[in-house]
């Protein structure tokens, strides 16, 4: 390669750096960085592995019947070992402890946290056991109540009968002394 030209720059004055050379410098760098970066998400991975692992006796439990979990790994750029639809582990900041979390209405709450796996399998096994309870209320239905119906009080009949007899008498007395004042 040719050294590029420096003319006008003094020898005690550092060379400029070439462009290509510093891309090449921070591509390097970058390459680095995402091999740490990769080598760190494999290990949480490899970690919730061993812990879906220690799950397995617990979740051979649950009858077959039951569809309220979907255990299973994801590979994001936040390893997540899933219970169900809103319970998750997840690695902790230092990247040794688990975290057990729910994701609520009113947002994540934290069930376990531990560096101990057994820990964090009591910790799932006691939210897969209030989980199948709820399921259970949840289906139960109750019995309806049977409502007395009580009947609607009987009306008389015979006061309509009289107060349409009175109100007939006086339109017919009404008439009568309309004809008897006309006539006179």
């Amino acid at each position: 390669m040719s050294e590029p030209e420096t003319s006008g720059i003094h020898p005690s004055q550092p060379r400029p750096v070439r462009l290509r050379d510093a891309l090449l410098r921070a591509r390097i760098e970058a390459a680095d960085r995402t091999g740490v970066v990769v080598d760190l998400r494999d290990a949480e991975v490899a970690r919730l592995e061993i812990l879906n692992d220690a799950l397995d006796p617990l979740f051979a439990q649950v009858p077959d019947k039951i569809d309220l979990f979907d255990r299973g790994i994801s590979q994001g750029d936040t390893p997540r070992l899933w219970i169900d639809v809103v319970a998750h582990i997840m690695m902790g900041r230092d990247k040794r402890m688990y975290r057990f979390v729910q994701d609520t209405r009113f947002g994540r709450i934290v069930l376990a946290e531990s560096h101990d796996t057994a820990v964090i399998v009591d910790a799932v096994t006691d939210y897969v056991a209030r989980r199948m309870i709820e399921r259970e209320h949840a289906m139960v239905v109750p019995p309806e109540p049977k409502l007395e119906v009580a009947e609607p009080p009987r009306r008389s009949r015979l006061w309509p009968f009289v107060f349409g007899f009175i109100l007939g008498a006086a339109a017919l007395f009404g008439v009568a002394v309309l004809a008897a004042l006309r006539s006179w």
